[in-house]
């Protein structure tokens, strides 16, 4: 399990790299791919050895989501069997599991449609229902306060509980928890933005606007100094990446 662990934080790190550069083309007025986890697999098998890779990140997803339901079955590393974090590791075993999915879709070429696009399509459906636009209105403010709980964690180091720290030390420590204040907190801000689309989506009924993370950057850089808030943003997601490659060393499993 502490293989499959590692892994799959190593597939999400980089995967988030490659989110990373995305929102910095679109930053500087160049972006042909959506900087989402679906915008990532189409760049990635453009290149000679993508296919490849997308094998390799697909399973990457399934390790991560086997180990995250592992932690939801009994309990994590680093909180014990609090319901809290059990919960956590539920949702994220749930969310990865999908993520592995379409990269295997994807490989099998159906999966075409860009996940902006999905997710816009399947808010309207939807809201066509009696209460669908309370619905996806809850589900927005849910992301959220998921949003801004990432900001908070990354703000007050709260990640440093999920790491080895007594392995980390001198300039490694530094550079990681720096790594993971900044990455955790930008990732933290594109999600609470996304949120905020989804919210606007159900309230101005709209589905159009519930676009997730690639629509949240792009809507930022249609903004005042949008440009170069996006590619702070940018920066942060890379720097998260980077995080989550060292999180697959000396995380906790």
């Amino acid at each position: 399990m502490s293989g499959l662990a590692r892994f799959g934080l190593a597939a999400r790190a980089f995967v988030y790299v490659v989110i990373g550069w995305l929102a910095v083309q679109i930053a500087r007025g160049h972006g042909s791919h959506e900087a989402n986890q679906r915008g990532a697999l189409a760049d990635i098998a453009q290149h000679s050895f993508g296919i490849a890779l997308l094998w390799i990140l697909g399973i990457g997803f399934a390790a991560y989501a086997i180990w995250r339901l592992s932690e939801a079955a009994f309990g994590t590393a680093a909180e014990g069997k609090k319901p809290g974090p059990r919960l956590q590791s539920l949702v994220r075993g749930i969310v990865y599991a999908a993520f592995a999915l379409t990269t295997f879709s994807f490989i099998a070429g159906s999966s075409k449609r860009g996940q902006s696009q999905q997710q816009a399509t399947l808010t309207g459906r939807v809201m066509k229902h009696g209460y669908g636009r309370w619905l996806i209105g809850l589900i927005g403010l849910i992301v959220v306060v998921v949003g801004l709980g990432m900001i908070v964690e990354g703000l007050r180091k709260k990640f440093e509980k999920q790491l080895r720290m007594d392995e980390l030390t001198g300039r490694t420590r530094t550079v990681v928890v720096r790594l993971g204040m900044i990455g955790t907190t930008a990732r933290g801000v594109v999600v609470a933005v996304a949120g905020v689309l989804v919210v606007d989506a159900a309230v101005t009924f709209d589905p159009q606007k519930s676009t997730g993370l690639d629509g949240a950057l792009r809507t930022l850089a249609d903004r005042a100094y949008g440009p170069w808030l996006l590619g702070a943003l940018a920066l942060g997601l890379i720097a998260f990446g980077l995080y989550g490659f060292a999180a697959a060393r000396w995380a906790k499993t």
